[in-house]
């Protein structure tokens, strides 16, 4: 029987020698697909289903520690004899997308993991949004793989010049590419990102071209794909994440659409990396760029050197990473925080109020 080059899918040496001297006698996969509690992995003897242990469901505690798609895992065989094989154990992962867990909960949840480059898709006709691909940007710096910004469907830019001009405001060290379906070498930019080894994931909302891109590196129509609807919007094709091995070495994730990420945990020291080296020019170290004397941000917006726009998704995108994971009073508590910072907090707020009543009362 053929066994599946496992490094060829991104496990290394080490990491499997090291997994190897803490759970002796298992056997290394990486989970492909997941539907509920059943996994789909890829081991060294083939695909095979899979489910958690009763003692991992129990240790696990959240649901960022449960296999994603793209982690590699502990498993009690190698094949898929003897019915539902058992993970065991989530080998260390070396990069993880996160987004708030769907529902009232504010449990993560883990799109995919130990991916080495995480193409950040836009298409360039009216779903185009800079603030949106902002919070991509901040996401996915965090995760721990390299970003890199996708445009997508290139032949319905009326300006490809002004959108480049655009993007290039918001991308702050990631490389652009530009890409079109319609054309046979529309798509090759994305290659040199590809090979043994590594993994890359196609992140964006429904509909602006991800499937279309990871057929045409496959070499044929192993997705489902749609046209546009009648309002330009792109169609929702992808219902899961699924990890998929190229013929050229690799492999690729693909994603369901996501139009919102919850902002779990971001790294703006590189997504907003020109606000930052403004930031560090400002009188005062705890300026607000609300109006301070030698505000450097204010400058810079002055000058038409930085937009008001992205300052405020900026500020936004911060506030909301604050109030992430809070309870509705825990939130009120912080708002009024921030609300009464200039006199020292709530608390010095209250006695401020009280010295007044008694001034205006006269007790």
């Amino acid at each position: 029987m053929n066994t599946i080059d496992m490094e060829n899918l991104g496990l290394g040496r080490e990491l499997l020698a090291g997994a190897s001297a803490v759970y002796p006698g298992l056997f290394p996969g990486r989970i492909v697909s997941q539907s509920r509690d059943l996994y789909t992995v890829v081991a060294e003897r083939g695909e095979l289903t899979a489910e958690v242990s009763g003692k991992f469901r129990f240790e696990a505690g959240t649901l960022s520690h449960f296999p994603a798609v793209g982690d590699f895992v502990l498993l009690d065989r190698s094949g898929n004899a003897g019915g539902n094989g058992i993970i065991h154990a989530v080998l260390p992962r070396k990069s993880a997308f996160i987004r708030k867990a769907a529902g009232t909960s504010n449990d993560e949840q883990v799109v995919a993991a130990n991916i080495d480059t995480v193409f950040l898709c836009m298409s360039l006709n009216s779903d185009f949004n800079l603030r949106r691909m902002e919070r991509y940007l901040g996401v996915a710096w965090d995760s721990g793989a390299v970003p890199v910004i996708v445009l997508t469907k290139a032949d319905l830019c009326a300006d490809l010049a002004r959108r480049l001009s655009e993007i290039g405001t918001v991308a702050c060290g990631a490389e652009v590419l530009v890409t079109s379906s319609l054309s046979e070498d529309g798509w090759t930019s994305v290659r040199k990102y590809l090979g043994r080894g590594k993994t890359v994931a196609f992140i964006g909302s429904s509909g602006v071209g991800k499937s279309t891109l990871i057929n045409r590196l496959l070499g044929w129509d192993a997705l489902a794909t749609k046209g546009l609807r009648n309002d330009d919007k792109g169609r929702h094709t992808t219902t899961r994440r699924e990890l998929i091995v190229l013929p050229e070495g690799g492999a690729v994730i693909d994603t369901p659409g996501m139009r919102e990420l919850g902002i779990e945990s971001a790294d703006f020291s590189k997504a907003f990396a020109d606000i930052g080296k403004l930031a560090a020019e400002c009188r005062f170290r705890d300026c607000t760029h609300s109006g301070e004397p030698g505000c450097a941000v204010r400058r810079a917006m002055d000058e038409g050197l930085l937009s008001a726009e992205r300052l405020a998704a900026w500020k936004k995108l911060k506030k909301e990473a604050v109030y992430e994971g809070l309870n509705s009073r825990q939130i009120e508590s912080e708002k009024f925080s921030v609300m009464f910072a200039e006199v020292g907090g709530m608390k010095n707020a209250r006695k401020f109020a009280k010295e007044i009543n008694k001034k205006r009362h006269g007790y």
